[in-house]
């Protein structure tokens, strides 16, 4: 059975491409007329047919056909008919674009453009639009030769098609800001502009295309469009007649693209009209329930990044035609009674419903960042915490990172955290996300838990008990500092006003080796939140004293290497802070009073000259000399001897009048 096996493959396989042999025999004809008829053959004869097209590349035809196209001796009729079949193999499967890389085909359509013939350059260049369009194809194959772009700027202005074809080819492959600066340099806006306005409806689409994919997050290009002329009027004029309403869908999408990115790079006020009154009506009218699926989640998309750091947009949007209400169809679509005839489109649109739920999540996220009375009608409309709650456990990645970002934004509610998260049982889900997520879905979701772990949250008990502690401290050791944060900033929250059981818990989990490293960590907020975590452990006398019968040792090191070392204003003061709440503890005192070097220290803050420092220090003295604790006599004089209530009165003649208060009350300790 095994001798047999391969011979019966193999004639399967012969049978299949023996009817396509002779179309790839014929190209190596001695006779050039033959070879182009050949060539003229095979392009009616993989039109449309992809089982054709994979058949031929099997057989060899691509590389006989690029060394026909780069043949000297060809005719321009052949070397155009070839780029026409390549370009229709690229038409096929993204196997077939595949392997047409794999031939090295680019640097061959490349090297064509230097044709002085126009439609062999036309040819070509359709024939590089179909493969930079497709995902297989690494952009960066543009950007190789620095010639081509510069050679592509200089044969816009040869045909309607050359525009297209450019306008296309750049739009797809600027990813980024690097690339966005080549684009930009070699003169992409002026070359463009002037696009807009042709009579070819597919050339201005193209362009306008461009326009969004180079002003993208880029204001060097935005504060260029703002001030280009093109027939004497501005860009941004130009964009909004082709965002009005009897324009395609699909332009009046993309010029609101434009707009919207051109704002959020600083080069249009939020308050401009064009944005106000324009862009984002638009942009709403794409969200109603008559437009295709993708418009609506590329309107709702682009709506929520316009409106997403501006309050008075997210005001204007919640109130322009019932928004909120008409995002709650996003989660219902396609439905059983569905109007769609074209079971096609069905079927489409059922593969990417979550891409509307996505949307729904991201648009809901942005509207409720900031104000409180949009937080509250989101959260009314029809089952919105059930669905972001079914959101968080989709199976598609993008749709639980949506669904946890929206989450978030509405816990910035105190009122919200207090009533529906609590009755909902957010919490439950969300320790479920935060067990194995992708590190952009745990920067969310570690964000949110710490606003769930704020003292007034009904949700911090349950959170608590169900092993939170060793989640955070695990997340402490992450490598992305966002991770870290959240870790600290959550335990931070958590040790707040807590019992001295938390506490405990949390010194245990984390082990005092990882809190040092922590306060030696390279980036600021975490060691911020480091010194507020500490700040909170050591709240409450008798915590105090036992967290520093155990831990005193290390914890005064700590705070010697952060006073001594090269930290902003900020760390020193959060510092200060924690020694202040050691000098309140009733035991604690005794390891600051027997520590000459730390005393050393809050006498050179109390003279220091940022008056943040020297109020901190001052609550350390204070603490340190108050009259009705034991041993304040003995405490009293020992700073009396080192000058510190010469350094009071001083103060107490300060030009601040609470490092003055503070001082002159500091003095009365020592009168009383």
């Amino acid at each position: 059975a095994c001798l047999l096996e391969t011979p019966i493959r193999m004639s399967v396989l012969s049978e299949v491409t023996a009817s396509s042999r002779h179309y790839v025999d014929r190209l190596f004809d001695p006779d050039p007329q033959k070879v182009l008829q050949g060539v003229i053959d095979m392009k009616n004869a993989v039109i449309g047919n992809n089982k054709q097209k994979a058949n031929l590349i099997v057989l060899g035809a691509v590389p006989r056909l690029l060394y026909l196209l780069q043949q000297e001796a060809s005719s321009t009729e052949l070397k155009t008919e070839c780029a026409v079949v390549l370009g229709s193999l690229a038409m096929g499967t993204e196997n077939n674009v595949k392997s047409l890389l794999d031939c090295h085909i680019i640097p061959a359509l490349l090297q064509g453009l230097l044709s002085p013939d126009l439609k062999f350059i036309e040819a070509c260049l359709r024939c590089l639009r179909t493969i930079f369009t497709s995902p297989v194809t690494p952009e960066e194959l543009l950007y190789t030769d620095a010639t081509v772009i510069p050679h592509l700027m200089a044969l816009l202005s040869r045909s309607r098609y050359t525009q297209e074809y450019i306008c296309q080819i750049f739009s797809h492959c600027c990813k980024g800001p690097d690339h966005q600066t080549i684009l930009f340099n070699h003169g992409a806006v002026q070359n463009i502009a002037h696009l807009l306005t042709s009579p070819s409806y597919k050339v201005r689409m193209q362009a306008l295309k461009c326009f969004s994919v180079l002003a993208f997050e880029n204001p060097q290009v935005s504060m260029t469009l703002v001030n280009v002329l093109v027939d004497g009027e501005l860009l941004p004029q130009i964009f909004v007649k082709m965002l009005q309403r009897d324009k395609p869908i699909e332009m009046q999408l993309t010029s609101a693209k434009c707009l919207t990115y051109m704002c959020r790079a600083g080069a249009i006020r939020t308050d401009d009209s064009c944005i106000v009154l324009k862009t984002l009506p638009c942009l709403v009218r794409m969200c109603s329930k008559e437009r295709l699926l993708e418009e609506r989640v590329e309107g709702a998309e682009t709506l929520a990044y316009l409106i997403e750091p501006d309050v008075e947009l997210q005001r204007i949007a919640s109130i322009t035609d019932h928004l909120i209400a008409m995002l709650a169809d996003y989660f219902k679509y396609p439905s059983s009674v569905s109007a769609i005839t074209d079971i096609k489109r069905l079927d489409h649109d059922l593969k990417h419903a979550h891409e509307l739920r996505q949307a729904a999540f991201k648009l809901y996220a942005s509207l409720g960042a900031n104000d409180e009375d949009i937080r509250k009608k989101i959260i009314e409309t029809e089952n919105m915490m059930d669905r972001i709650v079914t959101g968080l456990s989709e199976s598609s990645v993008k749709v639980r990172l949506a669904a946890v970002r929206c989450l978030h934004s509405l816990s910035r509610s105190v009122q919200q955290l207090r009533t529906s998260f609590q009755d909902h049982a957010v919490w439950k889900p969300l320790m479920k996300v935060l067990q194995n997520a992708p590190d952009e879905i745990l920067v969310v979701a570690s964000s949110m838990l710490c606003n769930l772990l704020l003292e007034f949250s009904p949700s911090k008990e349950p959170i608590l008990e169900s092993g939170a502690v060793e989640l955070l401290c695990g997340l402490t050791q992450s490598e992305n500092p966002a991770l870290r944060v959240n870790g600290i900033w959550a335990l931070m929250n958590m040790a707040f006003q807590a019992e001295q059981k938390i506490k405990a818990d949390i010194l245990r989990s984390l082990s005092t080796e990882q809190l040092f490293r922590l306060l030696s960590d390279s980036d600021m907020n975490v060691l911020m939140k480091t010194l507020g975590l500490l700040r909170n452990l050591l709240s409450t006398r008798p915590h105090i004293d036992k967290i520093m019968s155990t831990h005193g040792k290390q914890i005064m090191q700590a705070v010697t290497l952060i006073l001594e070392g090269e930290h902003s204003m900020e760390v020193k003061e959060q510092t200060l802070c924690i020694l202040a709440n050691i000098a309140d503890g009733t035991t604690a005192k005794e390891l600051i009073m027997t520590n000459d070097d730390i005393l050393q220290k809050i006498k050179y803050y109390m003279g220091h000259s940022h008056v943040k420092l020297q109020l901190a220090a001052m609550f350390c003295i204070s603490n340190l000399i108050w009259n009705e604790e034991e041993g304040s006599q003995e405490r009293q004089d020992k700073l009396r001897d080192m000058g510190i209530v010469d350094i009071l009165h001083k103060l107490s003649q300060s030009t601040d009048s609470n490092l003055c208060d503070k001082a002159k009350t500091a003095l009365q300790q020592y009168l009383a």
